[in-house]
């Protein structure tokens, strides 16, 4: 096996890819940087029965938005090509007979009826059936029957399937780079099919076969694969193989940190499961995205870094190379990692305040058709004043709407609190002071309107709470005076006599 670290991402094309499978790229990404190694995509879609059409294409995009694009895989550096199992499917045969041939692997004959008989019969006694070592021999299979009645099914062409045979009375020691050390008992183990009777290997073939002919040196995968792992040791030990290190990764949990996260939750409690929106090709329904969603990239990067691993200090901020040079799988946890949606919006409100106002001006003005005239250079100066108030881009039209078009209707209760029976004089020695102004910037607004306040002894609410009304239509938004600066002296005006107006 090769020196170099390689390892390999291998979703399977039925669907989107959920954040789990994004938070396990992530984490076979950061490995193989750290290392200086290979990052492979492969599709294993051997179950062509569950290929549902635009999956991969949704792998790919997904890593690409995540700025974890894959070094080695379909149509990109095809070194150990070809990358989808369904194109290599016949490589694994050859494999299987081997399997055969050193007698690691067996044909058998049984058919579903026959094999839904014996569970249903050990169900009925309150055991379980395991096709393995304690009853292959009373099973129709090429263990059980003579070369010659075995050769006389395969010419008859008798639908088989391949399996594995498990061994007896052994105990399996073998190492996970999260987990440590893990004993297996081999009479516990049931002999798993390795090719089907439709031609295609099962994932535990050609996910092996796969693995050693791409010199993947690390097997970077989740939880859920932890009982194949003593199957997976022994596939390596049958064909002589040297097996690579093998870390599964913790569970990503629900918000209540019960069971595993599921695109149930995520409805339930409105927040997405997938990295971006997806159509379903057969019903047409469609689920949310992050990016769709209006999150930054780097923020699901970042949330999903700390979901089962921790760098050992305070720092929670990170970019993807900060990530990179801090990651260390041994400090990966056992435990299952509970989804938090606040803290996702957390980063991503951080993200935000990151992000240049020339580009989030582009992206505001670009979901919203009432902007389409206005300059974007004036919408990035709006955006400079709001920005440490929003965590999306969605949230900018109701933190500025005001910026570009005058208040048509006054918040009933600020109306109440704001304009009083000398409210209506107040703002007319107002009007004045702003149109005496020359030079209409918002220090000399400041400076020009407070002076008055304090020389005529009112009460600083009496002048800043109507006047914040009139231009906004409640009391919210940043300071006055750069509302007022922004968007000019004869709106500013304007907007307060229509206030007086309407509401004297």
């Amino acid at each position: 096996m090769t020196n170099t670290v390689r390892v390999r991402f291998a979703p399977s094309p039925t669907g989107p890819l959920h954040i789990g499978g994004v938070r396990t790229a992530l984490f076979n990404y950061l490995f193989a940087k750290k290392h200086n190694g290979t990052f492979v995509l492969r599709i294993e879609d051997t179950d062509q029965n569950r290929y549902v059409k635009g999956a991969e294409n949704y792998i790919v995009e997904a890593l690409n938005w995540c700025g974890i694009p894959f070094d080695e895989g379909p149509g990109k550096n095809e070194k150990f090509g070809p990358y989808r199992q369904s194109e290599r499917k016949t490589l694994y045969k050859q494999y299987a007979d081997t399997l055969i041939a050193s007698g690691n692997a067996y044909y058998a004959f049984d058919t579903a009826e026959t094999l839904d008989f014996h569970r249903k019969d050990h169900e009925a006694k309150g055991k379980t059936f395991i096709y393995n070592w304690h009853n292959r021999l009373k099973l129709t299979n090429s263990l059980s029957l003579s070369k010659e009645e075995t050769q006389a099914k395969l010419d008859a062409g008798e639908d088989y399937v391949i399996r594995f045979k498990s061994p007896q009375d052994e105990t399996l020691h073998l190492k996970d780079m999260i987990r440590g050390d893990i004993k297996i008992d081999t009479n516990i183990l049931d002999d798993k099919i390795l090719f089907k009777s439709d031609g295609m290997p099962t994932y535990h073939l050609a996910n092996i076969v796969d693995d050693h002919l791409m010199q993947i040196t690390h097997v970077i995968r989740g939880e859920e694969w932890l009982p194949s792992l003593a199957l997976h040791y022994l596939l390596y030990k049958a064909f002589g193989w040297e097996a690579p290190e093998f870390a599964h990764l913790p569970l990503i949990l629900k918000p209540t940190g019960k069971g595993k996260l599921s695109k149930r939750d995520g409805d339930k409690l409105g927040f997405p499961v997938f990295p971006l929106e997806w159509e379903d090709p057969k019903t047409h329904d469609i689920s949310r995205g992050y990016k769709e969603d209006g999150y930054f990239p780097d923020a699901v990067v970042n949330f999903l870094a700390f979901l089962g691993w921790n760098p050992g200090t305070e720092q929670e901020i990170f970019s993807l190379d900060e990530l990179i040079n801090a990651f260390d799988i041994a400090r990966v946890n056992k435990a299952g990692a509970r989804f938090d949606p606040d803290k996702i919006t957390w980063f991503n409100h951080h993200y935000m305040q990151t992000q240049s106002n020339d580009a989030l001006a582009e992206a505001f003005k670009s979901q919203h058709d009432t902007l389409g005239n206005i300059d974007v250079n004036y919408i990035a100066l709006v955006i400079g004043l709001v920005k440490e108030r929003a965590t999306f881009i969605s949230d900018f039209w109701d933190l500025t709407y005001y910026f570009f078009k005058a208040p048509k209707q006054y918040d009933e209760k600020a109306a109440k609190k704001a304009f009083k029976d000398d409210t209506s004089e107040i703002m007319g020695q107002i009007v004045a002071l702003i149109n005496a102004i020359d030079e209409f910037s918002a220090e000399n607004l400041q400076t020009t309107i407070k002076s008055w306040i304090t020389s005529n002894e009112i009460g600083f609410g009496k002048v800043m709470m109507p006047l914040r009304l009139a231009l906004v239509g409640a009391l919210q938004g940043p300071d006055v005076f750069d509302i007022m600066f922004m968007i000019g002296k004869t709106e500013t005006v304007s907007r307060i006599k229509a206030m007086v107006s309407k509401l004297q």
